[in-house]
C-alpha cells in the first residue's frame, strides 16, 4: 500500500524534473599527504558540504592501514562519501544533494581545489525522476545527464 507523503512544490522549480541530483566523481594526482590525513579529508568534505549549502547531520571516517581513507558526511539533503587510495593520487567521491537548495557542484569544485587534483571527471545522474502529471516517482533507469 502506497503511502501518501505531502510535497511542498514551492521547495522545487518549476522545472525539477528529480528529486536529487547525484555527482559521481573522480580526483586524479591528488596531494597524497591530504589523501592519507583523515582529519584533513574528514574537514574537507565538511567543508565541501557547507559550500554547497548544505547542513551537516552526522559524519564518519575510517583511516585503513597501511594507507587510505572512507568517510561519509551524512547531509539533511543526503550524503557525501569519500574512498582514497593516497598511494595513487586518486580519490572517488559521490556527491548527492536532493532540493534545490544544495548544488553539488560547488562541493565538486571545492574537493578539487583542497585535494590539488591535477585531473578530474564526474557524471551527474538525476535521482527520482518525477512524474509531472501526478508528482510520483516514476520507474525508470537512470539518466547520466553530464560527463565531464
Amino acid at each position: 500500500m502506497a503511502v501518501s507523503v505531502p510535497i511542498d512544490i514551492k521547495e522545487q522549480k518549476q522545472d525539477s524534473k528529480y528529486l536529487g541530483r547525484h555527482i559521481l566523481a573522480e580526483f586524479f594526482e591528488c596531494d597524497s599527504n591530504i589523501l592519507n590525513n583523515p582529519k584533513l579529508v574528514e574537514e574537507y568534505m565538511v567543508e565541501a558540504a557547507l559550500e554547497c549549502g548544505a547542513t551537516v547531520v552526522q559524519k564518519c571516517f575510517h583511516m585503513f592501514s597501511p594507507y587510505g581513507i572512507s568517510g561519509v558526511i551524512i547531509i539533511s539533503e543526503s550524503h557525501l562519501a569519500i574512498h582514497t587510495w593516497p598511494e595513487l593520487g586518486y580519490a572517488a567521491v559521490d556527491l548527492f544533494t536532493c532540493g534545490e537548495k544544495c548544488d553539488p557542484k560547488i562541493a565538486y569544485e571545492y574537493l578539487k581545489k583542497v585535494f590539488g587534483a591535477k585531473d578530474t571527471s564526474y557524471s551527474q545522474l538525476n535521482r527520482g525522476i518525477l512524474d509531472n502529471k501526478n508528482l510520483n516517482v516514476k520507474h525508470a533507469p537512470f539518466c547520466v545527464k553530464a560527463q565531464y
